[in-house]
């Protein structure tokens, strides 16, 4: 070989190693997570957005199908507005309390609040039923107290429960995103202010509210998604009189098959909850306090005042009303019998009693069709873990590439969101349309429970493994290596002790969120193998009373499971890593 083509072999070899340098090495991290979301989730939205804007289905709608179209439409904004303005009602003073004020049980109460943001709807709808309902504690308490032949409140099946639900779900976001922005804003502007003969109001309306201005918007449109693409509430606990889009979603497709329709409202509802997902982001990347922030710490006192004591005691009573009194009544409800359901003279008896358990693992009349709740447990613990490998796998890659990110991660960083800015219904009924024809038919099989959970848990793992990742410091790697240590070596004895409680934490919220997912879950899963949240839902729309003794007590058992992890994520989160 003569020395011009050696030199040329250097040159290509030199290209080579650059070309895999720049281009190959960023994008291998990527390439698992592009070809799931690339098959999981755009393919079935583009399917959607076909079956929406086909010109052959469009014409098979009529007139009576636009109008449901545009009434859904309507009721979905005015029920997502009156929810979010309660919320603000309610969540505004509550942070005002927690970044402010020091007082006992604060911990424990913030704690709480946060506890019905992870909660499946399925849980929500139980435990609002428990207390609510018809055999909830408030009306089985009146009728014993008046001696009442029926129930005097019916507030399930109403809008005003909805609200109330929407409220309890998502006051913790207002709470977390403008009580954190409060805790750090500079004191001494205040103080400065009031120096200068500024009363409260007046610096509460000209200088706290400006500056909170951004994070008080960045939480009202998160807020008012989550109330727009609300699923369970709407079906479980508002009843067949109220159908938002998403509840509008799932019955033309499952209940009358007309997927044209299902296919429209699918692309009106990608279409608003993406507005709505780049307004969020417009809002949030100015809504950082800039004017000197402080530690929360600093912003803390305790009351002076009987105004001050009256404010922190009337805000902890509401605020444990409204979070505690819904999340008791499930067990209790669980484990009370009411005997005969009336005693004499108008009396309510009452009696303790474990049978709603025991019937969780008995399928009393032997029939083929009935799954026990205790095997439904078994599928979701099944599609649980499978969905915590997948996310772990998929995740892990991606968050070790955004610790350190480069041009690639950059632009390849907010596709990452999009799945949770998609509605888990219209992505259920993509699953349908997109696999049920080979080479992919999927959708008799058990599999795409865990591909849709698996959707919906990878943000959460990314975001929750990226911090630690980007914490190890390169100088422990580096002198690892220096010393001998081989790449594997390297990550077990360095990296993996620093990142092991992110990896916890992350792998519990994919698990936490598996167990209680209900959307995408209701329409691709199979009769023969449901889920905790299918049992639950299937039990409350059933008359009877052991069936709602067992829907009280299944959604106790997935309330204990979930309550746990949210604990374990609180305790294994790293500090500073984010209020969600």
């Amino acid at each position: 070989m003569s020395i011009y083509q050696e030199v040329t072999q250097v040159k290509k070899i030199t290209k080579l190693r650059a070309f895999v340098s720049f281009w190959l090495r960023p994008t291998l991290p990527w390439l698992g997570i592009s070809l799931f979301l690339g098959l999981f989730f755009f393919y079935p939205l583009v399917r959607i957005l076909w079956l929406g804007l086909n010109p052959a289905a469009l014409r098979t709608l009529d007139l009576a199908s636009l109008l449901l179209a545009l009434h859904s439409l309507f009721f979905t904004f005015y029920q997502a507005a009156l929810s979010t303005i309660l919320t603000l009602v309610l969540g505004l003073p509550a942070a005002f309390l927690f970044a402010r004020y020091a007082f006992h049980g604060k911990s424990l109460l913030r704690v709480l609040t946060a506890i019905p943001f992870m909660l499946p709807t399925v849980v929500v709808a139980a435990g609002f039923n428990a207390l609510l309902g018809p055999r909830g504690w408030v009306n089985l308490g009146l009728m014993d107290l008046f001696h009442l032949q029926s129930a005097p409140i019916s507030i399930v099946g109403t809008l005003g429960v909805i609200l109330l639900a929407h409220v309890f779900y998502n006051t913790t976001i207002v709470i977390r995103l403008v009580g954190n922005a409060l805790s750090h804003l500079d004191p001494r502007l205040e103080q400065a202010a009031r120096t200068l003969g500024a009363d409260p109001p007046r610096v509460l309306n000209h200088l706290t509210l400006p500056l909170l201005r951004p994070s008080i918007l960045a939480a009202t449109v998160l807020v008012f998604i989550f109330d727009f693409t609300s699923f369970g509430v709407i079906l479980l606990l508002g009843g067949p009189g109220f159908s938002t889009l998403e509840v509008e979603i799932y019955k033309q497709a499952m209940q009358i098959f007309n997927l044209p329709l299902a296919g429209l409202l699918s692309l009106i509802q990608l279409l608003c909850t993406l507005v709505f997902s780049i307004l969020y982001s417009r809002i949030v990347r100015r809504s950082a306090v800039t004017s000197t922030p402080r530690a929360a710490g600093t912003n803390l006192h305790k009351a002076r005042t009987f105004r001050e004591k009256l404010f922190i005691a009337g805000m902890v009573l509401l605020l444990l009303a409204l979070f505690l009194l819904p999340l008791i009544s499930l067990p209790l409800r669980s484990l009370t019998r009411l005997e005969a359901d009336r005693g004499q003279r108008g009396q309510v008896r009452y009696g303790i009693t474990v049978d709603y358990y025991a019937e969780l693992f008995i399928n009393r009349n032997d029939s083929l069709f009935y799954v026990p709740p205790f095997e439904a447990i078994g599928n979701s613990l099944g599609y649980a873990a499978l969905t915590v490998v997948l996310s772990l796998a998929l995740g892990f890659p991606v968050a070790s590439a955004l610790a350190r990110p480069g041009r690639i991660e950059r632009l390849l960083d907010p596709f990452l969101m999009l799945p949770l800015g998609a509605s888990a219904v219209t992505l259920g009924l993509g699953f349908i349309v997109t696999f049920n024809q080979p080479p992919l038919r999927l959708v008799t099989s058990p599999l795409l429970v865990p591909l849709a959970h698996t959707l919906i848990a990878l943000p959460f793992v990314i975001r929750s493994l990226q911090p630690a990742l980007a914490s190890i410091p390169d100088r422990l790697r580096q002198a690892a290596a220096s010393l001998g240590a081989s790449p594997p070596r390297v990550w077990f004895t360095v990296d993996w002790p620093i990142v092991v409680r992110a990896t916890l934490s992350a792998a519990v919220f994919a698990f936490t969120v598996s167990l209680g997912e209900f959307g995408a879950t209701s329409l691709v899963v199979r009769p023969e193998y449901p889920t905790l949240p299918i049992a639950i839902a299937r039990f409350l729309s059933q008359p009877g009373g052991m069936n709602y003794g067992q829907a009280m007590a299944t959604a106790t058992v997935l309330m204990v499971v979930c309550g746990i992890g949210i604990l374990l994520i609180e305790r294994l989160r790293l500090p500073g890593a984010g209020e969600f």
